[in-house]
């Protein structure tokens, strides 16, 4: 399939499922994450925070989870910029103020910038992945973009409600490629 069929059907089924059934699917993926990687050994973990209304994964549960166990590895959320191509990363605290941006995502105000090269892994979301780690996010390139900047040995790390297609037909040399991906059953680890 290609990226386009690819992304209409993933979100027509996110938007039949129930909230109560994304809040199960999103504490699976948390106890998947901490259970697979050693995340209490990084000092920077780049988290997306959700879009309630396209029903994405809740990386709230990884959030609560890491500040709870009192985890050393500090947290940073991206910002979409004024140019509308860009992200700048922020960091995010339990006392960081959130504001939603124009998409409905909270965004940190006043908090100290975080740069690419010092994140050890990043959460990616998408929409679909396939078997060699190709992802479909919205389409906009954002995070292709971003995971460029980020040095070659910080894990990449997608986070999906579902498992992978074979193979996505339009997948190009410009996208970069996941490491691993989280879903709701298991992790898949991609050859790099």
């Amino acid at each position: 399939m290609t990226k386009a069929e690819l992304r209409r059907d993933a979100l027509a089924r996110r938007r039949a499922m129930s909230e109560g059934e994304v809040a199960w699917l999103s504490d699976k993926l948390r106890k998947q994450l901490f259970r697979s990687f050693p995340v209490p050994q990084w000092q920077w973990l780049h988290v997306f925070l959700p879009i309630p209304h396209q029903h994405e994964p809740d990386t709230w549960s990884i959030i609560r989870h890491t500040w709870g166990e009192r985890l050393a590895v500090r947290l940073a959320v991206p910002v979409v910029q004024a140019d509308g191509y860009t992200l700048r990363h922020y960091e995010l605290t339990p006392d960081t103020q959130l504001i939603d941006n124009r998409w409905g995502i909270p965004e940190p105000v006043g908090a100290e910038e975080v740069f690419p090269e010092q994140f050890d892994a990043v959460l990616v979301p998408l929409l679909a992945f396939d078997e060699a780690g190709h992802r479909v996010g919205y389409g906009k390139g954002f995070y292709d973009r971003f995971l460029a900047q980020c040095r070659p040995d910080a894990l990449r790390i997608g986070v999906g409600l579902e498992p992978p297609v074979p193979r996505i037909q339009d997948a190009w040399p410009g996208d970069v490629r996941l490491h691993a991906c989280l879903t709701p059953e298991r992790v898949w680890q991609f050859a790099s």
